[in-house]
C-alpha cells in the first residue's frame, strides 16, 4: 500500500545505493503500517511480536501511527511510496520533571528534562519487510532514531530481543554504541548509552562507525554516474554544434565500451547512435541520463526518467529557479536516482573511455580526481592537467549541487583505486562538519587540494550570481580547510604547480632541502625562501663534502650547492646523486639555465639515480609547470609514506618556471607538515551545524546534506 511523501521526510541511501524515504509516522499511516506487519512471514512477525497472534499487527500498527508525544517517536522507511520499514523509541516510566534525581546508574541530567524523557531509556523496536532484509533498513532507522533521540537529551536506548534474533543483535553490535547485554528466560535485554553533543569523544566515535557505512552506501550509488554499464543523452540534436550533439559525439568518440542511446523524436539515428522518440521508449531503464532539453521540460523529462527505471541523471540545463531545482530534487528522490547538476558541463571518466562533457577535446587518464563547481574552470583545469601528462582519473562539473557534490566526489574516489591526488573548485559548503569529517579523512591515504575563491569582497559578489552562491565566510572556510588537511592555494597557477608535485613525487620525510644550481644567484634566491618557509637547507659535510670537492670549484659546495654556469652535463648528474645519498637530506630543488656551455642538464636530471624527493625549476622555461619524463617516460603516483624511496625508475619530475617555485616548495612543506603531525580537532563553532529547524535537519547521515 502506497503511502503520500509527507513535508518533513529525509532521504537515505542503503548498502546497495538504492533509496529509502525516512519520515515519522502519521495517524493517517495506520493501514500501510498494518499491511506490512500483515505480510510478513510467520518467522519474522515472531522476532518481531514475540507470538504468532493475529490481533499483533494492528495492535502495533495502532501504536505506532499515533501521534507523536513526549518521549515517543516512530519513524517510518518507504521505497517507492511504500512501506517497507518501521521503527520507534519510547520513553519507559513517567517523564522525568525538573529536580528529579538522576536515574541510577544515569549520566547526569541536563537541560530542560520536562515531558522529554531525559534521564531514563528509551525502549527501541524495529520491523523490516521480507523483501527488503539485508539492505540496511533497520541499520538506517536507528542512526535517525539516535539522532532525534540526542537532540531530545534522552541518554540511553533499551531493548528485548529473542536470543534467535541474530540479524537484529548485529544491526545493534555494528551501530558504534556500547552494548550492555543481560541474558534472561531466553531474550536478551540490551542497553547502550547514546553519545552526548558536549561530553567526550563518543559523539564522534559514532559518527565515525555512521562515516563508514555511508561511504559504502554513497559509493554503490555513484557508480551508475561514474561507471555506467548504459547512457543516454536526452535532447541530443542532430544539428552539429548544439551541447547535446556534442556531448553525444563525445561519448561516441571517447572509447567508452557501454551502451549508448539518444533520445529525439525527430530523428531515427544521430550518426550510428540509434534514436528513440521518448524516454518510455529506451531499449533499457539507463545507468545514467544526460538531460539536455529546454528548462521548461526538464521536470517532466526526469519524472520520464523515473518511471522508466532510470538509475541517475545528469542535467546539462540551465536556468531553473529555486522552485523548479526543488521539484526536481524531489522528482529524483523519489524515484531514487542520484542527481549531477543542474546547470553543469558533465562528468569524464577517462579510464573507461566516458567522456559526457562538451569539451573541445577529449581529457587524458591519470591519478587526479577533480571536482568544480564552475564547469568553465573544470575544464580548463582537465585540459591544463592532460596538457602536462598528468590526466585525470574522474571529472564532474557539479553546477547547483542539488544531490551529488564534492563530498560524494570524495567518498567515490577513496574507493576506486585509481584516484592518488583530489583536486576541488568549491564556492559553498552544504554541510561544513561532513564536509571537513570527509576531506581529513580522505587526506590521510592521498592529498586533497582546492583553491580560496572569493577571497575578496569584490570576489563575494561576483560569486553570489553563481549557482549555489557563496554563503561561508573567508575566515571559516580557511579554518574549515585548515582543520581538513587540505592544501588551499590563491589562484589556480600554483593550484597547478602543487598538484604537479604531489602527484609526482613523495612526501619527504623531513625539513632539510637539499638545494644545486648552475645559477648562483638563483640559488641564493631558492636559499631564502626556504628560510622564510621554515626549511632547512643542507650544508654538505663529511663524506659528501670531499666527493663534491672533487668535482667543483673550491667553495661552491658549501650549501646551496652552485655547480657554476660552466658545469658539465655528466658532473650535473653526479652531483645530484652525491647529494641524494646523503643521508641528512631529505628533499631536493634542482635550478638550472641551460646555456651552450653545459650540455642537457634536463637530460642529467632525468638520468640520475635520485632516492629522494625532487622539485626542478627551469629558469628560462615559458610554461608555469611542465613534467620531464624519467628514463621510460611513465608517470609515478605520489608517495604515501614518508620512507626514504627511489624515485628514478620512470618517474616525472615537476619542472617550474621561476615565478610558482616558491609558491611549490611552500605547499609542499604545508602537505609534509600535516603529515607528520595529527590534524587540529574540529571545532565545532566552525564545523558544527546548527540545532535549530526541524528533526531531519540534525540528520548526520541524511543524504542531501552535501
Amino acid at each position: 500500500m502506497s503511502v503520500p511523501q509527507q513535508a518533513d521526510s529525509v532521504y537515505a541511501l542503503l548498502a546497495d545505493g538504492a533509496t529509502v524515504e525516512i519520515r515519522p509516522t502519521v495517524p493517517a499511516d495506520f493501514d500501510a503500517v498494518k499491511a506490512m506487519y500483515e505480510a510478513m512471514s510467520p518467522d519474522n512477525a515472531y522476532l518481531r511480536f514475540f507470538s504468532l497472534s493475529q490481533r499483533a499487527a494492528a495492535d502495533e500498527a495502532q501504536r505506532t501511527c499515533r501521534d507523536a508525544g513526549p518521549g515517543r517517536v516512530a519513524l517510518l522507511a518507504l521505497a517507492a511510496g511504500v512501506v517497507v520499514g518501521c521503527a520507534s523509541y519510547y520513553v519507559l516510566g513517567p517523564p522525568a520533571q525538573p529536580g528529579d534525581p538522576a536515574q541510577p546508574g544515569d549520566p547526569a541530567q541536563a537541560g530542560d528534562q520536562a515531558g522529554r524523557g531525559a534521564g531514563r531509556p528509551a525502549e527501541i523496536a524495529f520491523a523490516v519487510a521480507d523483501h527488503m532484509h539485508h539492505r540496511g533498513i533497520a541499520t538506517l532507522l536507528l542512526e535517525h532514531l539516535v539522532s532525534f533521540a540526542v537532540s531530545q537529551q534522552i541518554q540511553a536506548f533499551s531493548a528485548v530481543v529473542l536470543a534467535e534474533n541474530t540479524a537484529m543483535l548485529q544491526v545493534v553490535t555494528d551501530a558504534g554504541l556500547p552494548v550492555r547485554r543481560h541474558f534472561v528466560d531466553g531474550v536478551i535485554e540490551l542497553t547502550f548509552p547514546l553519545p552526548r553533543v558536549d561530553v567526550g569523544t563518543a559523539l564522534d566515535t559514532y559518527l565515525d562507525v555512521v562515516a563508514t557505512r555511508e561511504r559504502s552506501s554513497d559509493a554503490a550509488s555513484l557508480r551508475h554516474v561514474f561507471a555506467p554499464g548504459s547512457v543516454a543523452v536526452i535532447g541530443a540534436s542532430r544539428r552539429p554544434g548544439t551541447v547535446g550533439r556534442a556531448i553525444l559525439d563525445n561519448i561516441a568518440s571517447g572509447g567508452y565500451r557501454g551502451r549508448i542511446y539518444a533520445v529525439n523524436p525527430h530523428a531515427a539515428a544521430i550518426g550510428n547512435i540509434p534514436c528513440s522518440p521518448a524516454v518510455a521508449d529506451l531499449p533499457e531503464p539507463a545507468d545514467l541520463a544526460v538531460i539536455t532539453v529546454p528548462a521548461a521540460a526538464v521536470l517532466d523529462t526526469v519524472e520520464q526518467c523515473g518511471q522508466r527505471g532510470v538509475r541517475s541523471v545528469m542535467v546539462i540545463t540551465s536556468g531553473l529557479d529555486a522552485a523548479a531545482c526543488a521539484d526536481l530534487l524531489s522528482v529524483c528522490r523519489r524515484h531514487g536516482m542520484r542527481l549531477v547538476g543542474p546547470n553543469c558541463f558533465g562528468v569524464a571518466v577517462p579510464c573507461i573511455g566516458l567522456d559526457a562533457t562538451f569539451a573541445a577535446s577529449h581529457p587524458r587518464p591519470g591519478p587526479v580526481g577533480l571536482v568544480s563547481q564552475s564547469g568553465g574552470l573544470g575544464f580548463a583545469l582537465v585540459d591544463q592537467l592532460s596538457r602536462i601528462g598528468l590526466g585525470i582519473s574522474s571529472f564532474a562539473s557539479v553546477g547547483n549541487k542539488l544531490d551529488v557534490s564534492s563530498n560524494d566526489l570524495l567518498l567515490w574516489w577513496e574507493q576506486d583505486e585509481v584516484t592518488k591526488l583530489a583536486v576541488l573548485y568549491i564556492e559553498s559548503f552544504g554541510n561544513p562538519r561532513k564536509f571537513a569529517r570527509t576531506a581529513r579523512r580522505v587526506g590521510a591515504t592521498m592529498p586533497v587540494l582546492t583553491v580560496h575563491a572569493g577571497r575578496s569582497a569584490a570576489g563575494q559578489r561576483a560569486a553570489a550570481s553563481h549557482p549555489a552562491a557563496i554563503t561561508t565566510p573567508l575566515a571559516s572556510r580557511e579554518a574549515l580547510f585548515e582543520q581538513a588537511g587540505i592544501i588551499a592555494t590563491p589562484g589556480l597557477g600554483e593550484l597547478l604547480d602543487v598538484t604537479a608535485l604531489l602527484a609526482t613525487q613523495p612526501v619527504p620525510a623531513g625539513r632539510t632541502v637539499a638545494i644545486v644550481s648552475n645559477v648562483g644567484g638563483a640559488g641564493v634566491l631558492a636559499t631564502d625562501a626556504c628560510a622564510d618557509l621554515g626549511l632547512t637547507v643542507h650544508h654538505p659535510r663529511a663524506l659528501t663534502s670531499r666527493q663534491l670537492g672533487a668535482l667543483l670549484p673550491s667553495g661552491a659546495f658549501t650549501g646551496p650547492v652552485d655547480t657554476t654556469a660552466a658545469v658539465s652535463e655528466a658532473d650535473f648528474q653526479q652531483c645530484l646523486e652525491l647529494l641524494a645519498a646523503d643521508p641528512d637530506v631529505d628533499a631536493m630543488i634542482a635550478l638550472v639555465l641551460p646555456t651552450a656551455a653545459t650540455g642537457d642538464l634536463e637530460a642529467a636530471i632525468a638520468q640520475a639515480d635520485i632516492s629522494v624527493p625532487v622539485a626542478v625549476v627551469v629558469l628560462n622555461q615559458p610554461e608555469s609547470v611542465r613534467l620531464i619524463d624519467r628514463q621510460d617516460g611513465s608517470h609515478r603516483p605520489p608517495g604515501r609514506g614518508l620512507r626514504r624511496g627511489r624515485t628514478g625508475q620512470g618517474d616525472a619530475l615537476p619542472a617550474a618556471g621561476p615565478v610558482p617555485a616558491d609558491a611549490q616548495i611552500a605547499n609542499w612543506r604545508k602537505y609534509c607538515a600535516g603529515h607528520r603531525k595529527p590534524l587540529p580537532p574540529l571545532r565545532s563553532s566552525t564545523c558544527r551545524p546548527g540545532r535549530a529547524g526541524r528533526w531531519q535537519r540534525r540528520v548526520e547521515n541524511r543524504m542531501y546534506c552535501k
